[in-house]
């Protein structure tokens, strides 16, 4: 019997670096809209989304630290209040923020290795640190309109500072979002899940590329709204 060529162990897969930079600047019109203030989350106080100016400002991406869990909590409470708050019970909408946007529980997203989360940081504010926007990649989760697929991974979130809505951010976010899945972590195609009734949110994620596969139930508290399922092809990235 001839004996076997020992099989190269192949080098583990090179450790993803955020090297987007821009520079965004902002339009000239003042915008205030007034924050909805739900119940407070783990002594987490929502900030105000009032501003008089919006400033010039630049921005880059990078992986989330545990540090940042409760920048990532402020404004993920402060953007979901504000675009779903109206559509969702006031008692429903408290235990969701509770479940999914607490200190804790995005220190556990942080610490997940299935999890991988990116942050927009405005290198320009006063601490040079200030998050104005982030993504989350969640592996292993699927949907039975898509449990046919192989090598897909969902895009859980996608949320930006209102106050820097248009200027490239959740773009950038995104692009940095898909690279890592295709080009680091191998997946194929990737997922999300979109309200029916934010139709800006379809427009944009169809002019990227997405398309509508199904939908299913999303459950907070008691309150049960319906979610596009849409795809991409990360084939051709």
């Amino acid at each position: 019997m001839l004996a076997q060529p020992a099989l190269a162990v192949p080098p583990p897969p090179p450790e993803y670096r955020f090297e987007f930079n821009t520079h965004i600047s902002s339009p000239s019109t003042t915008s205030t809209t007034t924050a909805v203030q739900p119940k407070a989350v783990e002594s987490i106080q929502l900030p105000s989304t009032r501003r008089t100016t919006r400033p010039s400002a630049a921005f880059s991406l990078r992986k989330a630290t545990l540090q940042d869990a409760r920048a990532i909590a402020e404004l993920g409470s402060t953007v979901f209040t504000t675009t779903f708050g109206f559509s969702i019970p006031t008692p429903d909408l408290d235990v969701y923020l509770d479940e999914a946007y607490s200190v804790s529980a995005i220190e556990r997203d942080i610490q997940n290795p299935d999890t991988h989360v990116i942050v927009a940081v405005e290198s320009s504010s006063v601490d040079n640190d200030q998050i104005i926007g982030f993504a989350q990649l969640t592996e292993g989760t699927s949907e039975p309109c898509i449990e046919d697929l192989e090598g897909i991974v969902e895009l859980q979130r996608l949320y930006v500072h209102e106050d820097f809505h248009g200027l490239g951010v959740g773009k950038a976010l995104t692009a940095a979002i898909e690279d890592m899945a295709a080009r680091v972590l191998d997946y194929r195609a990737i997922w999300l899940g979109v309200w029916e009734g934010n139709f800006k949110a379809q427009r944009v994620y169809e002019a990227m590329g997405y398309s509508r596969v199904g939908e299913h139930e999303f459950k907070m508290g008691r309150c049960i709204q319906t979610d596009w399922i849409m795809v991409k092809d990360l084939l051709y990235l």
